[in-house]
């Protein structure tokens, strides 16, 4: 946070008070209505801010408005509405399920904060820290963690309207002046603080838990609506004159009203261009702009801060001002990067590892992961079910045969594809085909979910991953031009479409047709994978030496482009030996690649790395950790039945301390065990993985095919 200059000698209370800032100083002229000129305007404006400095003026002229605003509500129509609908806070509760937000000051007990002065003092403390760590936490998750933050916390002196932080009016023994805190923008040209800086404010109050009952729910006394009004008036006239490029919305701010313990959301909102500028009223026409122009609403109060001063951020009374910021700070910086709707779909992903951990089946769980119930017939006898009974049939995709012709539409063109296999990787289907216009070339199709079947982000997880994700992940190698032999190409990404005139209903939605409108992935080459080797046996010394190299290859390659693989098994590797010189293995399977550090890995109870389960994050080795796993456990060794994360730690720690890993690839090679040993000694650190020294120590034990002169592809 920026420091703020040195206070005031002076200070009063907030009502009718003068000093020597600007804010305060005297008009000596005489006033006149707003002229007509934008230069008359700003100077109106200006002097409009000099002279609206008392809130209990303001809330003196809203009396009459407020008796009225109260006696016309009723339990159905409250007094004001309320700023977020429920179920947006739901879906940004699902966003924030992997945000970690950390308070570090705790907020002290309501039982002392209104007799002791170090409780107020800290109370001031804590809730910039609370301030700060939502803006942050809220920046890094959605805008990004390579961004710096460009906001900082502090508080509002009333004497002056000048800010500061807590820490410093503590010490010079104002702490009784601070009327508000606010999150404001780092300005280097006045670092001092401007109110058209300011993001959101907030008013600690010791009175606002009272609010919370059913009774007084979204009816706020008039000093602490009077107050808060009072300041958003301020930044949105301050706005209004800015000559900052800044995009701040001149339209609506936020104000959060907390206590010790309670909080709630005051957004106010207005076209504050009609707001009439007569000089010699103030606080006259103010109070009118907000009858008349002026919308307010009010969220319910609800429980922040828990005994112990933490916040409850998985909570309501949180969760709102969350939102709230979230909403401020888009009004400066914009759309997020990553979306609402992005991050809550990630909700699926942590409900699979989840279910992983609990030892849940899939057939207990529909596509979107939510828990479904069999409706049956009213009966007060408790009878048996058996539990074949309850197996529910999930959400099926588009089911192709051997021979099928799809018409794919891509952004540029539309081709059609034959059928000639069907695969599953032991969960989800996908095919052999070929293009009608070359029979001869054959590549993998994957088959998502129809849009039809559920809503975007809560339809079927491994589909999606398979599908959308993995179109993604491919696209962004092909625009970054990462070129290996080891890697999959894509060749189409788009939708299956039918011939003829599509039945699309005008306002939207999704053809009647089966399967129009399902996404599709098309990529190459084809080939076996290690699970299908391994079951037939044909998975020995030389394909394992080789398997190694080449899967090297391609997490090289990815690496120098910063993706990460995530979910290496052995039914994401392929072995290619149809229509080559020499045969070679391809790493598959990238939906679950990681992109950006929000990006979560697949959880496998085999195959996934140490950092991975105990984290749900990736470290420079953990790819190469699965794929001694995949190489450990395709050689011969004993799949283990693991049960839980903590069961698939506990047989980490096990097969690597006591070396059961090494001395089985030692029996196959001694470089896949001093490979096996190298990687022992990479994981959990932050050290770069070395592809290329072993890359070459690979290759020199890879048997030579006699096919002429070879050009290296491996990076």
């Amino acid at each position: 946070a920026i420091p703020g200059t040195n206070l005031m000698s002076s200070s009063s209370p907030l009502s009718g008070t003068t000093g020597a800032s600007p804010d305060r100083e005297s008009v000596e002229s005489g006033a006149k209505k707003s002229s007509i000129s934008s230069g008359g305007r700003v100077h109106d404006r200006k002097e409009f801010l000099h002279r609206f400095v008392d809130s209990e003026s303001l809330t003196e002229n809203l009396k009459t408005w407020y008796e009225e605003t109260i006696e016309n509500s009723t339990h159905k129509e409250p007094s004001f509405d309320v700023p977020f609908e429920l179920i947006d806070l739901q879906k940004f509760d699902y966003a924030l399920g992997g945000v970690p937000f950390q308070q570090l000051i705790r907020m002290p007990s309501a039982i002392y904060a209104s007799t002791s002065g170090a409780a107020e003092a800290t109370a001031y403390l804590a809730l910039e820290d609370f301030l700060h760590a939502s803006v942050k936490g809220l920046w890094e998750a959605f805008w990004g963690q390579d961004e710096t933050l460009p906001f900082y916390v502090s508080c509002v002196y009333s004497s002056n309207l000048r800010f500061y932080q807590a820490e410093k009016a503590i010490s010079k023994g104002r702490l009784g002046g601070l009327c508000a805190t606010a999150v404001m923008l780092k300005n280097p040209r006045h670092p001092q603080g401007k109110w058209d800086d300011i993001l959101e404010l907030a008013i600690l109050r010791s009175d606002i838990g009272s609010l919370a009952t059913v009774e007084n729910d979204r009816k706020p006394c008039l000093s602490i609506l009077g107050e808060a009004l009072f300041l958003a008036l301020r930044v949105l006239v301050a706005r209004s004159i800015s000559r900052s490029n800044i995009p701040l919305s001149l339209n609506s701010v936020f104000v959060l009203l907390v206590d010790t313990q309670y909080g709630g959301v005051l957004k106010v909102e207005g076209d504050i261009r009609k707001l009439e500028m007569d000089l010699n009223d103030v606080y006259g026409c103010a109070a009118e702009w907000v009858k008349n122009n002026a919308s307010i609403t009010i969220s319910p109060i609800d429980r922040i801060w828990n005994k112990l001063g933490n916040a409850n951020w998985g909570d309501i009374g949180a969760l709102q001002a969350l939102y709230a910021t979230f909403h401020s700070i888009t009004q400066y910086a914009g759309m997020s990067k990553n979306s609402i709707e992005d991050l809550a779909a990630d909700h699926s992903a942590r409900l699979q590892a989840r279910r992983i951990e609990r030892q849940l089946g899939d057939s207990w769980v529909n596509g979107n992961g939510l828990f479904r119930f069999q409706q049956r017939s009213a009966s007060p006898e408790i009878v048996e079910v058996h539990e074949e009974s309850f197996r529910l049939e999930p959400d099926k995709s588009m089911k192709l045969e051997i021979g099928s012709i799809v018409l794919i539409e891509d952004s540029n063109w539309k081709k059609e594809y034959q059928i000639n296999e069907v695969l599953t990787d032991g969960e989800i289907p996908y095919y052999i085909a070929s293009s009608v216009e070359d029979p001869d070339t054959t590549s993998f199709l994957y088959v998502g979910s129809h849009p039809s079947q559920l809503e975007p982000a809560w339809e079927d997880m491994k589909l999606w991953y398979q599908v959308q994700r993995q179109s993604k992940v491919l696209g962004v190698m092909k625009q970054k031009e990462l070129s290996s032999k080891y890697l999959p190409q894509l060749n189409a990404s788009g939708r299956i479409i039918h011939p003829g005139q599509c039945r699309r209903p005008s306002s939207g939605g999704n053809c009647d047709r089966q399967g129009c409108g399902t996404p599709v992935l098309v990529t190459s080459p084809v080939g076996r994978t290690v699970a299908d080797m391994v079951r037939l046996g044909q998975f020995g010394t030389d394909e394992a030496i080789r398997c190694c190299h080449d899967c090297l290859s391609a997490l090289s390659a990815a690496a120098s482009a910063g993706i990460r693989h995530g979910d290496i098994r052995s039914e994401n590797v392929i072995f290619v030996n149809a229509g080559v010189r020499q045969t070679y293995f391809v790493l598959i399977g990238w939906g679950h690649a990681i992109l950006e550090e929000r990006d979560r890995p697949a959880m496998n109870l085999h195959f996934s790395s140490t950092n991975a389960l105990q984290e749900g994050k990736l470290c420079s080795a953990s790819d190469a950790e699965s794929l001694v796993y995949m190489l450990y456990f395709s050689s011969g060794s004993h799949m283990p039945n693991l049960d839980s994360v903590e069961g698939a730690l506990q047989w980490r720690e096990t097969a690597w301390s006591k070396r059961l890993i090494q001395q089985k690839l030692g029996d196959i090679s001694a470089v896949l065990k001093a490979f096996a040993d190298y990687v022992d000694s990479l994981c959990g650190t932050p050290y770069p993985m070395n592809f290329d020294i072993w890359l070459t120590r690979l290759k020199r034990h890879i048997p030579e095919e006699d096919h002429g002169k070879q050009i290296d592809t491996s990076s």
